[in-house]
């Protein structure tokens, strides 16, 4: 089981969040959670306002005709989340933000232990990077209605709708690999975390 340590300087990481995941005719219909890119942008939003850490991450698929590939429209970040000039855009190949990129390099060289995991979609990038996070021993959160993903086919074709796929996908991380609340708990937790510094800062803590 994982162990919990002090929220001090967080980062953002928000995953894959590409036009590419519009595209229904290569991931199929049936998505959950149709406000997930809201409250990435809430989330997005708090982290500027304080200027903690935010990292962008896209998917520069490597799969021929894949939306997400960089030489397809689809490889763009949405517009809900688009990076403001010097929030770091990191691109990756396979599923982990932390493979074969530098963002493990980042965080450490921030200083950062606290990462808050939000983005596209919740079995593949969004689970496989917060194990990671966990694993490097990273005080890891994902925001549970800020990821979403697709239905899955069984072995014998049978259908998992979203939304199952989505909670059976956020309970095999939680409490093991990263602590799984919604966005406004974040918000709620993080915002809390900010009055305390402030009080430090004045020397009333």
């Amino acid at each position: 089981m994982r162990t919990s340590k002090s929220p001090v300087n967080p980062a953002l990481i928000l995953i894959d969040i590409q036009q590419g995941f519009d595209v229904l005719e290569w991931w199929g219909t049936g998505r959950n959670n149709a406000d997930a890119e809201d409250n990435a942008r809430l989330l997005l939003e708090h982290w500027r306002q304080k200027s903690w850490a935010v990292f962008h991450v896209k998917h520069n698929s490597v799969k021929p005709g894949s939306p997400l590939a960089p030489s397809h429209p689809g490889n763009a970040i949405k517009e809900e989340v688009a990076p403001l000039p010097g929030e770091p855009v990191i691109g990756k190949t396979v599923n982990s933000a932390f493979i074969g990129t530098d963002l493990k390099k980042r965080l450490d060289d921030a200083g950062i232990t606290t990462v808050v995991i939000a983005g596209l979609v919740t079995p593949h990038c969004v689970s496989t990077t917060a194990r990671m996070a966990g694993n490097y021993g990273y005080n890891t959160y994902v925001a549970s209605d800020a990821t979403a993903t697709f239905p899955s086919a069984t072995l014998d074709g049978k259908t998992i709708p979203a939304a199952t796929v989505h909670e059976v996908s956020l309970a095999t991380i939680n409490n093991e690999f990263a602590t799984v609340m919604t966005t406004q708990r974040l918000l709620e937790i993080f915002s809390l975390l900010s009055l305390d510094r402030e009080l430090q800062v004045a020397g009333w803590r």
